[in-house]
């Protein structure tokens, strides 16, 4: 069999991997969905592990088909606002993954549009909103316990769902996002190209 790309699908109510081959055609797929968490009205959440559990088992399904000697390459698409924080050292997440859909900080979101929504706009391209990932990361560093100290030690790591995917996939070797999920923090300077440390300051999101 030629050579084939294995593309991974990281929804947001299910999980798919395909095999494509050198004319861009399925050879093989897989498909599982996990679970939605709605712990009060407007909040959305899904467990992250499940995420990285039916992504390893579509993975595995689709090899398990064509072998891992034919992959050459793998590629990641993903729901890019949702956030997931976890501990370096354990590699467990602190907390459930905060999805794209949740409102809960809505209110935060006010506040910093107002006070410098303008500036957060020319840097980044987006509106202030609770859909992107900024002040997700900022509730987690806040509300959840422990999470500000895994910060303060280096040891919390935040990142899209690609992200969790990739570092899973490579053991913890690989912390690492690209310029379209990182454009969807509210994080990501569009203009130069960076991470920006005036709105990791202005998001409260310092040591992560």
């Amino acid at each position: 069999m030629s050579k084939l790309i294995l593309a991974l699908d990281a929804g947001t109510t299910g999980n798919r991997a395909i095999a494509f081959d050198g004319s861009c055609q399925p050879v093989a797929q897989a498909y599982q969905e996990f679970a939605q968490h709605f712990p009060r009205p407007g909040w959305v959440e899904h467990d992250a592990v499940e995420i990285w559990e039916t992504m390893l088992a579509c993975i595995r399904e689709v090899v398990g088909e064509v072998g891992a000697e034919s992959i050459a390459a793998v590629a990641i698409t993903n729901q890019r606002e949702t956030t997931v924080a976890w501990d370096r050292e354990t590699g467990v997440p602190v907390c459930n993954a905060i999805v794209w859909q949740c409102r809960r900080t809505a209110p935060k979101c006010e506040e910093l549009k107002a006070s410098h929504g303008e500036e957060i706009h020319r840097r980044t391209g987006l509106v202030v909103d609770a859909y992107f990932s900024g002040t997700k990361l900022a509730w987690i560093l806040e509300h959840v316990e422990g999470a500000a100290k895994l910060a303060e030690q280096g040891r919390l790591l935040f990142g899209t769902v690609d992200t969790w995917l990739l570092w899973k996939l490579t053991g913890g070797r690989v912390h690492a996002t690209d310029p379209s999920n990182a454009s969807r923090t509210l994080l990501y300077n569009i203009i130069e190209g960076r991470w920006d440390e005036r709105l990791v300051e202005l998001f409260g999101v310092e040591g992560v």
